[in-house]
């Protein structure tokens, strides 16, 4: 018999497929929920729901003898101011309500660290204030509210909030890099590229998600950040890609203020996919505290950044014709490169 049911929102997404082949590994029970069709070889093995969770009754028929609930689904960045919020937060209460209908035990939901908005120190601790940057940055403040109001209502409730994850089935914003080093294009960095970002590989974010599913409930009913331990620079970030992909080709630092100036005026005009946050963020250190959830939970991630991009890089070349002519606004995907397919000829 499979152990406890997990339900996970979002089942068809980056984070999602991960998780679901993670718990099936263990033996799990698994349930996703997700608006995109589940076009996995896993469907025969994951009970799927083809539904939004902003629907109540799917939303309910979904929660039926389910005793863990990992919520991963969101509206990304890319989406509609309207679209984010009504999903990621209006979502998400419609989810905690059903939850606890249901006396389910516990619920994981997947934050981001993108809560912290633009610090002004490093590393950043959980209890660091909160200054969301645009919609989603925003919308995952206002979700972060439900899940605590909840918590004092007695619900279990783990936060997570992630690093900039990679590993299989990523491409997103990091497919610009992976295309540019397969093509044997130099890559730019705002600035220097010295700047400390951490990142996190989706198979220890798995990791974390069992823990805070099979610990003990008092203990994971707290908020945690998730990245890897052992992470380097921009710079380095970026050339141990291109060092992967064998052209000899290397990391080119751009001065910050006038590139920063172009890319808003792309974003405005929708030619860009790069937003405020990205380009915000890109030039300055970002790493967070991880002393909390090692010191609860026992985190000890097994992945580098290095080692998270590499293996991301490789799972894209081995799977690179399949995205060919595709673009939408998930991790899944590629984003829409606007004008920044022309630039990439200049490097």
């Amino acid at each position: 018999m499979p152990r406890s049911s997990i339900l996970i929102t979002g089942g068809a997404g980056f984070l999602g497929i991960n998780l679901c082949r993670h718990l099936l590994a263990l033996g799990y029970g698994v349930r996703s929920m997700d608006i995109a069709p589940f076009d996995y070889p896993e469907r025969t093995e994951v009970d799927v729901r083809q539904a939004d969770i902003r629907d109540p009754t799917a939303v309910e028929q979904a929660m039926a003898d389910v005793q863990i609930v990992v919520h991963c689904a969101a509206a990304l960045p890319l989406s509609s101011k309207e679209e984010i919020h009504s999903t990621d937060v209006e979502g998400t209460r419609i989810l905690l309500e059903s939850a606890a209908r249901h006396a389910v035990s516990r619920f994981i939901y997947i934050s981001s660290t993108s809560v912290y908005g633009i610090p002004d120190h490093h590393p950043v601790y959980e209890h660091d204030a909160l200054h969301g940057v645009g919609p989603y940055g925003k919308a995952k403040i206002g979700a972060e509210e439900l899940c605590l109001d909840w918590r004092q209502r007695g619900l279990s409730v783990a936060i997570l909030r992630p690093k900039s994850f990679v590993g299989p089935e990523r491409l997103g914003v990091f497919e610009l890099l992976y295309d540019w080093a397969y093509s044997g294009k130099n890559f730019p960095v705002l600035g220097s590229g010295d700047n400390l970002y951490q990142l996190l590989d989706v198979a220890d974010l798995c990791d974390v998600i069992v823990s805070c599913a099979t610990l003990n409930a008092d203990l994971v009913n707290d908020t945690f950040n998730v990245g890897a331990k052992l992470y380097g620079s921009m710079r380095d970030n970026f050339q141990c890609v291109l060092d992967r992909a064998g052209h000899g080709k290397h990391v080119i630092g751009l001065p910050v203020r006038p590139v920063i100036a172009g890319l808003k005026l792309l974003e405005s005009l929708h030619l860009s996919p790069l937003y405020q946050w990205i380009y915000e963020t890109a030039a300055q250190e970002s790493f967070v505290s991880i002393k909390r959830i090692e010191s609860k939970l026992g985190y000890a991630p097994r992945y580098s950044n290095r080692m998270a991009l590499i293996r991301n890089y490789d799972w894209y070349v081995a799977n690179r014709a399949e995205s060919l002519g595709k673009t939408g606004v998930t991790h899944r995907v590629p984003w829409k490169k606007g004008a920044l397919r022309l630039v990439k000829w200049f490097f």
